[in-house]
């Protein structure tokens, strides 16, 4: 699949089901998804793999709220068969400013989404109260200064093709500088010189 078609037909999967990556292919995709930008190669996140009976019960230390079915979370849906929990762990001051460290850390996140889709796998990325449950930062032995980003539910989508996204227009949200603009005052330096 060439990297268009990825980008264009890669969608948030709700439902997903066996199988998913083994432990040793997440840890080869990324590899290759840590090569993302990321300013100083700092590598500020990392992952918690949970699978089977331990979705369970990080569901229930997220949302405790009674008996469901079996294999069904919160929202009633099937368990995902791979969670992986994103772990925001900043250098704290370092030169490399933390929001790049974010930024790197979601370039990253992405990328692995690209090549969970580009090889017939579904995922999405979920944060809401996952990102901010009290309870979880101890049971994730999580230390002072991280955050969790929230979660990458991965399976196997449902089966079918999946549609191109219509291209969106984006022309109101690109600008060319010119040199042009450089030889004039920005608006509010002219009115303060000829005020002197």
């Amino acid at each position: 699949m060439d990297v268009m078609t990825a980008i264009v037909t890669r969608r948030s999967e709700k439902v997903l089901t066996d199988p998913a990556p083994s432990d040793g292919e997440f840890h080869y995709l990324l590899r290759g998804a840590a090569t993302a930008p990321d300013h100083g190669r700092l590598r500020p996140w990392r992952w918690i793999l949970v699978r089977g009976e331990a979705r369970a019960a990080l569901d229930r230390t997220v949302a405790p709220s009674g008996p469901r079915p079996a294999g069904k979370n919160a929202r009633g849906l099937p368990e995902p068969p791979l969670r992986a929990l994103l772990v925001f762990s900043p250098l704290p001051g370092h030169r490399i400013p933390e929001w790049e460290q974010l930024a790197a850390s979601c370039s990253m996140t992405h990328a692995l989404m690209m090549l969970l889709h580009a090889l017939g796998y579904g995922s999405i990325w979920r944060t809401g109260r996952l990102c901010t449950s009290p309870g979880l930062h101890g049971l994730l032995r999580m230390e002072e200064g991280e955050r969790l980003l929230g979660s990458l539910d991965i399976g196997t989508p449902p089966e079918g093709p999946r549609q191109r996204r219509p291209l969106p227009d984006v022309s109101d949200r690109v600008s060319v500088f010119e040199a042009a603009t450089a030889a004039r005052p920005a608006h509010g330096i002219r009115e303060a010189v000829s005020a002197e």
